[in-house]
């Protein structure tokens, strides 16, 4: 179970002054907490907690809102088989079924190796290119058992390290926004007039 480690509780301190309210970094600093350790921590939690000012109860509430955060150890590839309806009208179920024969592990498992973790997902908005699936929330469309497998032998080989990387990461490239370019954050309390661009009582035509 690991807190922050020293290079992100800097990272932190950057995201939490991008808002004027530290609460409003909660979802942030639960992804820099992921992308560290693979899953989010009962320690990374508390530590969230600590860094917003908010009990871990109020982290882990808005936490586990979301399909993305996990709270145990996964593989570095989660596979997510789309099974709603248009996916499950072109074959879903069979390609779930093909991939639990192929990794060995029901959805839901991890793979002995740590290397995958399989689990069914609702819509992935991507009807028209069904069955879709998604590798660390990267999108593979019309996937056929065939396809599946040469996706499973690249990922083993590293082929797609470039494209996907372990899961937890959300991008390989962080925002930096120079000083004299931020336009800082301003708390809600302090606003006493509309944004400059909102023009009251103006036909915008």
């Amino acid at each position: 179970m690991a807190r922050f480690n020293e290079e992100n509780v800097r990272v932190a301190a950057e995201i939490i002054g991008r808002y004027p309210r530290a609460r409003s970094a909660m979802i942030p600093l639960l992804h820099l907490a992921q992308q560290q350790d693979g899953y989010v921590t009962n320690d990374a939690i508390r530590h969230i907690g600590e860094l917003v000012d908010a009990t871990a109860a109020e982290v882990i509430g808005t936490a586990t809102f979301y399909e993305m955060f996990k709270f145990q150890p996964v593989g570095k590839y989660m596979i997510n088989i789309c099974g709603t309806m248009s996916c499950a009208l072109m074959g879903a179920e069979e390609l779930m079924h093909h991939a639990e024969e192929r990794l060995g592990v029901k959805a839901g498992g991890t793979t002995a190796d740590g290397l995958f973790t399989l689990e069914h997902a609702e819509c992935q908005a991507a009807c028209t290119e069904a069955p879709a699936l998604q590798v660390n929330y990267r999108y593979r469309f019309r996937v056929t058992p065939e396809e599946f497998d040469t996706l499973i032998d690249d990922l083993e080989t590293g082929k797609l390290d470039a494209e996907i990387p372990p899961f937890g990461t959300v991008g390989r490239v962080r925002q930096r926004i120079p000083v004299d370019r931020a336009v800082g954050p301003l708390d809600p309390d302090d606003v006493v007039e509309p944004p400059v661009w909102v023009h009251v009582g103006e036909n915008p035509s």
